[in-house]
């Protein structure tokens, strides 16, 4: 059976409303955030594999694959949300300070979704 990926973003909702657990709540709101980025990435790739024909590598050349795919397509929104879902995804996993996550993580969630809603 396939991974529903839209669970990620269930998880980050969920994540992002979770006690402290031993972990800070930074910890957590970059956890979330990482995650409905996935959300979203995974479900616009698997989204233009199984209707579009792409053929994904399943690395990390993915996301620009993914990303180009959909601008090309006219799809002008869903590249939109990808690249600044990635964006910020990229802050959480990678620098050491993420400015105004606790507002950054709403956004991400509803970017999320919109991505989700609009390829289902």
């Amino acid at each position: 059976m396939n991974f529903n990926w839209d669970e990620y973003l269930d998880l980050a909702r969920a994540l992002a409303k979770l006690p402290n657990l031993g972990v800070s709540a930074e910890a957590l709101l970059r956890c979330a955030l990482s995650r409905a980025y996935y959300a979203a990435f995974c479900h616009a790739r698997n989204y233009a594999r199984d209707r579009h024909g792409l053929l994904p590598r399943y690395n990390g050349d993915d996301h620009s694959l993914v990303k180009n795919h959909f601008r090309t397509r006219r799809a002008q929104g869903v590249a939109l949300k990808l690249d600044k879902l990635r964006k910020m995804r990229n802050q959480c996993d990678y620098a050491d300070a993420v400015i105004d996550l606790p507002k950054l993580l709403p956004i991400a969630l509803v970017e999320a979704q919109m991505v989700i809603a609009i390829l289902k």
